[in-house]
């Protein structure tokens, strides 16, 4: 499976999250670090999933990044 994750800058580390699995999220000192971290999170939250019982979201998310001009002023 291929779910989105978002991350995000802090003031002292990396925070990701995945909007399609509430409730799963990780940090790491760098970028790569959250990734490696959420990748091991998005596992770790499916196997408790299938252990309670309970349904396993399909990837429904996706990210683009659009490029904005600044307003002038």
């Amino acid at each position: 499976m291929r779910y989105t994750i978002v991350i995000e800058r802090a003031p002292e580390n990396y925070a990701a999250y995945v909007p399609d699995l509430p409730g799963c999220i990780a940090t790491g000192a760098t970028e790569e670090d959250a990734t490696r971290e959420i990748r091991e999170a998005i596992r770790l939250h499916i196997e408790s999933l299938r252990q309670n019982g309970e349904p396993v979201p399909e990837p429904q998310c996706t990210a683009t990044v659009v490029e904005v001009a600044a307003a002038a002023g």
